[in-house]
């Protein structure tokens, strides 16, 4: 059973049944799109009688920028490998995890992900998790033969595509030329392994998407064979009735995230309406909500036994423990190496 505050039970009787608390829309949330789906935070919208004020950004890098050229939000959705940056840069404040009434039952490996908590102050409250990965067309390419390094077999030049992000592709890199395990701190020789295999697939690259929708269209068409995607594309496709999966052998690579929502030193409203939005994003109904709806996972351990058990299982969520331990994680690089990442990803795309 929940229970309310003092203040929030004073005013829950002191208003007419029907009306807001409050102007559910004064609260800001910066996030990626698509993410104001009212199906992610029902309780809110129960609260408040309307949504949240969304603003988009299309990339972490994209997001840290604006907001440190003095952009405003209550919220953001970054992932953790972000996460350290953005509180070196003075822009988040801490969590209080006793306003946060789900945060029992987040799933334990998530709570120990770096840049959940920094210096034992928890900085986001986790929402989804996932992969990326290698999806690829099943009419064109069998099972046995998948594998990272068939990206850069000629036989499929112009019919792949990979993310326009250095940390992704340099993620895909890593796990194709072994050194996953390292990703996060690459050695010179190791990077080096990571570049060349990069430059060695940029013939076969039709295009790096900053749009995973782009993507899609062109997997469905057939115009692309093999792309390295989110867990929302599969699903995408398989939506389409297009012959199309995510490659999920951790031995064979594949990469895994988290992202969750941050509390921005800029934030105006009041804090008790900013927990009511963290509140119903980590409900299980919301968990529910995005692994039926999105195909991604949700952080809180209660929406896996609420949703389809079938999906679960389709989806590779069955096992949330061996993703995180047999995947490649998206920590944050050092800032030495992604300065590296970030020079050369953008030699490499130029044909160099």
């Amino acid at each position: 059973m929940k229970f309310m505050s003092l203040g929030a039970f004073a005013l829950a009787y002191a208003l007419p049944a029907g009306m807001a608390a409050a102007d559910g829309a004064g609260l800001t949330v910066f996030d990626w799109s698509g993410y104001e789906d009212q199906g992610f935070f029902g309780d809110y919208m129960a609260k408040y009688n309307e949504a949240p004020t969304y603003t988009f950004f299309g990339s972490q890098d994209e997001a840290f920028t604006k907001l440190r050229s003095g952009f405003e939000v209550d919220l953001a959705h970054p992932c953790t490998d972000a996460v350290r940056k953005w509180v070196a840069a003075d822009l988040l404040q801490p969590l209080d995890p006793s306003k946060l009434t789900n945060w029992d039952n987040l799933l334990p490996e998530i709570k120990e992900v770096d840049g959940v908590v920094i210096d034992d102050k928890v900085y986001m409250m986790p929402f989804e998790w996932g992969n990326t990965g290698l999806i690829y067309r099943t009419d064109k390419i069998s099972d046995d033969q998948i594998s990272l390094q068939l990206l850069s077999d000629p036989a499929y030049e112009g019919k792949i595509a990979i993310p326009d992000a250095a940390s992704s592709a340099y993620a895909l890199a890593a796990l194709a030329t072994g050194n996953g395990a390292d990703y996060t701190n690459l050695s010179d020789a190791q990077f080096k392994e990571a570049s060349d295999f990069l430059r060695s697939i940029h013939p076969n690259v039709r295009f790096y998407w900053s749009d995973a929708g782009q993507m899609d269209q062109a997997m469905a068409s057939g115009e692309l064979q093999m792309g390295w995607a989110w867990n929302q594309s599969e699903l995408n496709l398989i939506w389409n009735e297009v012959p199309a999966k995510m490659m999920r052998d951790i031995d064979k690579g594949i990469a895994t995230w988290v992202c969750g929502y941050v509390h921005l030193k800029s934030s105006t409203t009041p804090v008790d309406q900013v927990y009511d939005l963290l509140n119903a994003l980590s409900e299980p109904v919301s968990g529910k909500y995005i692994i039926e709806s999105w195909g991604y996972p949700h952080a809180n351990t209660e929406a896996f036994t609420m949703s389809d058990q079938a999906l679960i299982k389709q989806y590779g969520f069955d096992n949330p423990k061996a993703f995180f331990e047999g995947s490649l994680f998206f920590d944050a690089v050092t800032p030495e190496l992604e300065v590296k990442m970030l020079k050369e990803f953008e030699r490499i795309k130029a044909g160099f």
